[in-house]
């Protein structure tokens, strides 16, 4: 039975890594990026977190770069693993600083994504991305 099988075929994996890069960076630019983008002034005046101390607004710009302009990049498979940096900052301060490490409660989202995207640092965009079409 296949199913039972610990082998694997590399079309698979590109299918799978493909699977991840869209639906992890589309959840994160539409749910996350976009509300920051659309909300900025409105989240800045609120107060935004600046575990960094440079400033409110500039702290709150990184994020929704992150959170939608690299997520999209993601999601795309150009500059991936680049691209995965700037998410893979956002989402370890979301989990560690907004939810005090709380990975098994509040930070859950933060903490899945966080994985989500070291995964992708690690192992790549896969066969069907820009990166490979263009030879990256």
């Amino acid at each position: 039975m296949k199913w039972m099988s610990a082998k694997y075929k590399d079309v698979n994996v590109s299918v799978a890594l493909l699977l991840l890069r869209v639906t992890s960076g589309s959840a994160m630019a539409l749910n996350h990026g976009l509300k920051k983008l659309t909300g900025f002034n409105q989240i800045a005046a609120r107060g935004f977190a600046d575990p960094f101390h440079i400033g409110t607004k500039l702290s709150l710009g990184l994020a929704t770069f992150a959170e939608f302009f690299c997520a999209l990049l993601v999601v795309a498979g150009l500059l991936t693993r680049l691209a995965t940096l700037p998410l893979i900052i956002a989402m370890f301060v979301a989990l560690f600083h907004a939810h005090g490490g709380d990975f098994f409660g509040q930070g859950e989202s933060a903490g899945i994504y966080l994985v989500i995207f070291l995964v992708i640092l690690i192992i790549g965009p896969g066969k069907y991305s820009m990166d490979k079409a263009i030879g990256k």
